[in-house]
């Protein structure tokens, strides 16, 4: 199975929707807990959705159980915690709810991209769900794009 990963900052909407085609995905997740802010310009949910399937085809699904907590991420983003911390807190999350058995791994049976906005994936939550997915299911094939 091959699941990639994309932020949106920092790209032009052209930028971003090219990665996206030529990559060939079929779905998106979005792993935001926010996805209608108006901060994401054309990744706001509604969006994000139309031109996903007008350029590369595919379908959009937002799926929270793959998010942080508004208070885990705000910790972090108010700098109360260091990125070490976030992320041992972050996959405790993941533990906690159990996403290897709340998710299927039939739902990536499709070419299927996890969204989130941080430009790379180091420091971004998206990388912890498809590590922390690979480590449970098993032969994943990770690519950033």
């Amino acid at each position: 199975m091959e699941i990639t990963t994309i932020g949106f900052t920092k790209h032009s909407a052209e930028s971003f929707f090219s990665r996206l085609k030529n990559s060939g995905i079929e779905q998106l997740i979005d792993v935001r807990i926010n996805n209608v802010s108006q901060l994401a310009g054309f990744a706001k949910r509604d969006d994000l959705r139309f031109f996903l399937d007008r350029i590369c085809g595919a379908s959009y699904l937002h799926q929270p159980l793959l998010a942080p907590t508004n208070e885990l991420l705000k910790s972090y983003r108010d700098k109360e915690m260091s990125w070490v911390e976030y992320e041992k807190r972050f996959l405790d999350l993941m533990q906690v709810r159990k996403i290897e058995n709340e998710m299927s791994p039939d739902l990536f049976a499709k070419k299927t991209t996890l969204l989130c906005s941080e430009h790379t994936a180091e420091q971004c939550h998206r990388r912890l769900v498809v590590e922390y997915l690979n480590d449970h299911w098993g032969n994943i094939t990770i690519t950033h794009l």
